[in-house]
């Protein structure tokens, strides 16, 4: 497909991405503002589900999400345009550690929980949709995730992200605020060690190790990796809220699975011998979190700006 000369009023500079979703172009307002413009693929549910997605998006706090600007929802090639964020994904810039880990978990454990005040599950949630911007972690492509759910549990629009995809989501179970814990928890694991907890090879692989197999851990320090192994529970109703989540990252505090989650788990913990994981590695404490800015060296990283579609 040719790159547009514009799409609406936005001139288009470059193709950034392209996805099951869409295609995500760079592209310049009529004020000259830089801005991403996600233009969508034919034959996406109907306009009013995109619709009240997109208002429910613009009601997230914009501190660390890549805001909802302007959408077009007519016509035959429907658009959504967003803040632009110049910086690396996630996915391209790999491994974090120490507090580069801590700043890059409480920025998207912050962003998420925003999300589901705002009443959105994401449902998508991987290291290719987190932004590594001068002014800290930015979490995109949430405004049309409930929408596009259908599309995204398609076997063929799958390839890439069933390594962060909850038990339920495979099953067809409803996919609530639970389903962005359990992606979190897998994408903090990337984040640490640069490989999702299970797996990323074929899709059937991918999908039994989710289901019936412990995540690996390996390389995940403390406390870090307790919270990520109460947030992997193969049970939703296990796993802590994402508000949760971000309170035991702030006080340094290892979650108490809930009931009915993983008994073999201390509560300590998951565990650190005999079972493939590595054990306990250093991680500051509390006292260390400067806030969800990114590190110094985020810009250092390999590949350009990243809008993922």
């Amino acid at each position: 497909m040719m790159t547009p000369e514009s799409i609406g009023p936005y001139r288009v500079v470059k193709q950034l991405g392209e996805g099951g979703q869409g295609v995500v172009y760079l592209a310049t307002a009529p004020d000259g503002t830089r801005v991403a413009v996600k233009a969508l693929h034919e034959g996406l549910p109907g306009d009013g589900r995109l619709a009240k997605e997109i208002a429910a998006a613009r009601r997230v706090e914009p501190f660390c999400i890549a805001q909802v600007l302007d959408a077009s929802l007519g016509g035959p090639r429907p658009y959504i345009v967003t803040e632009y964020v110049e910086g690396p994904s996630l996915h391209q810039a790999g491994r974090h550690s120490g507090a580069d880990l801590q700043r890059l978990a409480v920025a998207t454990a912050t962003a998420l929980a925003a999300i589901h005040r705002a009443g959105v599950v994401h449902r998508d949630f991987k290291p290719a949709n987190v932004l590594l911007g001068r002014d800290g972690p930015r979490v995109i492509d949430f405004g049309i995730a409930r929408a596009m759910d259908a599309a995204l549990t398609r076997t063929s629009s799958v390839v890439g992200t069933p390594a962060y995809m909850a038990p339920e989501q495979f099953m067809g179970a409803a996919a609530g605020p639970a389903v962005d814990v359990f992606a979190w928890g897998a994408v903090m694991v990337y984040a640490a060690t640069g490989a999702p907890p299970f797996g990323n090879d074929s899709v059937p692989a991918v999908l039994r190790r989710i289901q019936y197999e412990e995540p690996q851990l390996g390389g995940v320090p403390e406390p870090l990796r307790s919270i990520v192994y109460a947030c992997l529970a193969k049970d939703p109703a296990a796993r802590p809220a994402m508000h949760d989540v971000l309170f035991q990252l702030i006080g340094g505090q290892a979650p108490r699975p809930a009931a009915g989650g993983p008994a073999h788990m201390p509560s300590s913990g998951p565990p650190a011998s005999g079972s493939g994981h590595a054990g306990p590695a250093a991680f500051p404490g509390p006292g260390a979190f400067p806030g969800p800015a990114v590190s110094p060296g985020a810009a250092a990283f390999p590949g350009g700006p990243a809008h993922v579609a």
